[in-house]
């Protein structure tokens, strides 16, 4: 099976810009996750207001078609309130899961200017998108875990998330004696989780794993290893997946490094949908990659970084970061062969 999805960026790029009249949001807008209910296209998205410290907050913009969008407060909707989040509310992605609207989004140990320390990801949920339920951290101590998705619906009677554990790399493992250790924040600590997966990958890759309850994850193991060249450093999440008839489209992100110079683009894979283990498609080439002004120059050049996505009346809206500077869209139609 191939997928065909010929992306095409939107004329009214960037949708959504820094607002110099807010401080919390005046220098960076970017990385957003989108659902579609009641009628509109629900944006949250990360913003920076100061640089000294680079602490993130989330705002909340809402459109009735997809394009055009209007920012629903003029404070951050999801602020640092607890000890975990003390560094930044980052990358956040929704999931319309069982009648319930969660969200996974990423909180630091340390600040940004400090090597960030210990990366982790959190769930949250909401009715309204202006009042959030914090429900903790859902991925495991000893991971420098990002890119954490999780599938709309149960699987097998399990809940299913995709995570990306940067430190969970063949490098970063070693053995003394019969203890596994693995490097964390600078220092080797004890594997202390109940299971050890089978193996480890040379790179960072994307990763499952299954709970009951949302909040205890097990049965970790390695869904995709980079493979190609334009992802030759890393892979990772990006959209939480959507259910179609041959399978789940997993929007994902892969990250190149050659001669000094680091690329984010866009792919996808299809996933099997009783078996998401499964991987029955991957192309070989990135579905969008970094080209214009606002994706190639910003807080982080030549970046293209999906997370957020809306299948519409056979019509997929896909949106993305630029640059770590601005919020974009590329649309078009999916089909199958």
């Amino acid at each position: 099976m191939k997928v065909h999805l010929n992306l095409v960026k939107s004329d009214a790029n960037p949708i959504l810009t820094v607002n110099p009249e807010v401080d919390w949001e005046s220098q960076a807008v970017f990385n957003c996750g989108v659902c579609y209910k009641n009628g509109y296209f629900h944006m949250l998205y990360r913003a920076i207001g100061e640089y000294e410290n680079y602490i993130s907050r989330l705002g909340y913009a809402r459109s009735s078609d997809g394009v055009n969008f209007k920012r629903m407060s003029d404070k951050p909707v999801l602020s640092p309130e607890l000890p975990y989040e003390k560094w930044g509310c980052e990358d956040p992605r929704i999931i319309m899961l069982e009648g319930e609207i969660y969200i996974t989004y990423v909180v630091l140990s340390r600040s940004c200017k400090q090597g960030a320390g210990v990366i982790r990801t959190a769930l949250a949920k909401t009715k309204d998108f202006y009042t959030y339920e914090r429900l903790g951290i859902i991925t495991p101590d000893i991971a420098i875990d990002k890119d954490v998705v999780i599938f709309p619906e149960k699987i097998n009677g399990k809940y299913v998330m995709l995570h990306r554990p940067h430190n969970w790399v063949n490098g970063e493992i070693k053995k003394e004696g019969k203890k596994l250790l693995i490097l964390v924040d600078g220092n080797y600590v004890r594997w202390d989780l109940p299971e050890i997966p089978a193996r480890f990958p040379d790179k960072p890759s994307i990763w499952m794993a299954y709970s009951d309850d949302l909040l205890h994850w097990s049965g970790h193991k390695i869904l995709m290893e980079p493979k190609f060249r334009w992802e030759n450093w890393k892979i990772g999440g990006g959209c939480p997946p959507i259910k179609t008839e041959k399978g789940w489209l997993l929007l994902n992100h892969g990250v190149e490094r050659e001669t000094g110079k680091t690329n984010y683009r866009a792919s996808l894979a299809m996933l099997d949908l009783k078996d998401p283990e499964k991987v029955i498609y991957r192309p070989e080439e990135p579905i969008l990659s970094p080209e214009l002004k606002y994706e190639l120059l910003g807080d982080v050049p030549n970046v293209v970084f999906p997370e957020g996505a809306v299948l519409k009346e056979g019509k997929l809206y896909m949106y993305y970061g630029g640059g770590d500077k601005c919020i974009n869209l590329a649309t078009g139609e999916l089909s199958f062969e």
